[in-house]
């Protein structure tokens, strides 16, 4: 498994060969994050956790909605929009 970079990534400057935002999967969002892959599924039963979009079974997480979420998870921000309060 690659290791992600999300504050590295610059979504501009790679774009994926169709221009859209690069997605990451739910072991990448894991690794990046610290935390085991069934600690992404909890936080979506419960509503918490950044938003994905579902492939068929395949979840996938856009790197700027990443982004958006652990900026959010800082000690004394605000409610987060994604995590339903």
């Amino acid at each position: 498994m690659r290791v992600v970079h999300l504050f590295v990534m610059d979504t501009e400057a790679q774009p994926t060969p169709w221009g859209l935002e690069p997605l990451i999967d739910v072991g990448e969002l894991a690794t990046y994050l610290g935390i085991p892959v069934s600690t992404i599924y909890d936080w979506r039963t419960r509503g918490l956790g950044p938003p994905a979009y579902r492939f068929g079974k395949h979840l996938k997480f856009a790197v700027s909605d990443v982004r958006i979420w652990v900026e959010q998870q800082r000690d004394g921000a605000q409610a987060s929009p994604f995590d339903g309060r």
